[in-house]
């Protein structure tokens, strides 16, 4: 086995196409047509993690943060990202970083906080906008069952809990060949009438170039006619945070107690929020203090998160702001990725981290 096929299964479960622009994903060091020996699964990759992963003959590291976020003039271990790549690169370690394309993962990072939180009904808190694509082509009426099938074989008309979704309506197209035109049907240089139906589907766009791909080489015609666009509708399953309900409501205290509990932190540092009772309560795994309109807006009685500012806490009023640290907020993501590769890769070694990589004491 290679190291690309586990790629393969982390952009199925995270498609680096959604990751924000800003990040950077993927693989940041090694040769993904490398035999696999094993994977180490972490949180950060630190120079420490790489010495677990030679230790424990992994060499393949599946980090959530990427050790090498901006440009790097120089690879001298002179600090503890360049010390980390250069020990990775000498030892032949791949490493491959999920971070903000599981972030936007329905199921990932905020979906886990929700899930060790207890919650129930839990949906995305931002579901992002102008995502899905609509394609609509022209078929020959005798050949629509098979495009189709084509389409849905590679991923279009997924919608939400449906599959095999798509729209089609009955018509007479024309077209009429030049001279050099080789009409799979009709004759060139002749005007054809021919009974087609206009299908209508939508998908992913990170399916984008299987989908052209299916239709093409299902389809009759020479020349292929059809037209992709993006639409507003949000998407549910792709999106940043979480929000769910709790089974029953807790006082503050209670609330604060729990969350300190959940997320095994030496501190919350929370708003003087008005709120009395909390039930439903709005996540952001990592830095989230750009969410807290949005959770307001949802109706959260409270949102955890990290990184509050001192001034982000005079948002708190109408709704109870929890800064439970970042590494505590995205803790379990480590677990995440480690039951979901352990899944698919039973035969080989997936070890969870071991190597702390918190960088944050509490006295």
């Amino acid at each position: 086995m290679k190291i690309k096929d586990v790629i393969s299964h982390l952009e199925l479960l995270a498609p680096r196409h959604y990751a924000e622009d800003f990040d950077n994903t993927g693989l940041l060091t090694g040769d993904k047509n490398t035999d696999l020996s094993g994977i180490l699964v972490t949180l950060d990759c630190l120079e420490n993690v790489v010495d677990e992963a030679i230790e424990n003959n992994c060499n393949l590291i599946v980090s959530f943060h990427p050790i090498i976020f901006s440009g790097l003039k120089h690879l001298q271990p002179s600090d503890y990202v360049r010390s980390a790549v250069v020990k990775a690169i000498k030892n032949d370690i791949a490493i491959y970083a999920t971070h903000t394309a599981l972030d936007v993962t329905k199921g990932g990072v905020s979906y886990r906080m929700a899930q060790e939180m207890g919650l129930n009904n839990v949906k995305t808190l931002l579901p992002k906008s102008q995502l899905i694509k609509k394609l609509v082509t022209y078929i020959p009426a005798n050949s629509f069952e098979e495009v189709k099938e084509a389409l849905f074989n590679a991923g279009a008309g997924s919608l939400g809990n449906y599959t095999d979704c798509s729209f089609s309506i009955s018509g007479i197209g024309t077209f009429k060949g030049n001279e050099d035109s080789k009409p799979k049907i009709g004759e060139k240089l002749n005007r054809e009438n021919i009974e087609e139906k206009m299908l209508s589907i939508t998908f992913l766009p990170h399916l984008e170039s299987s989908i052209k791909a299916a239709l093409i080489h299902s389809h009759p015609y020479e020349e292929v006619s059809f037209e992709i666009s993006t639409l507003e509708n949000s998407y549910q399953n792709i999106g940043m945070g979480t929000i769910g309900e709790l089974p029953e409501s807790l006082s503050v205290e209670e609330f604060l107690q729990k969350t300190k509990t959940v997320f095994k932190t030496g501190v919350v540092r929370s708003s003087l929020s008005r709120k009395r009772n909390i039930k439903k309560v709005a996540l952001l795994g990592g830095s989230g203090a750009f969410a807290i309109k949005n959770a307001i807006q949802s109706g959260a009685d409270a949102y955890i998160t990290a990184d509050l500012k001192y001034h982000d806490f005079f948002q708190g009023q109408d709704i109870l702001l929890c800064d439970v640290g970042h590494y505590e907020s995205e803790q379990f993501t480590k677990n995440l990725l480690h039951e979901y590769l352990t899944e698919k890769f039973s035969s080989f070694a997936v070890l969870c981290a071991q190597a702390r990589t918190n960088p944050v004491n509490y006295f």
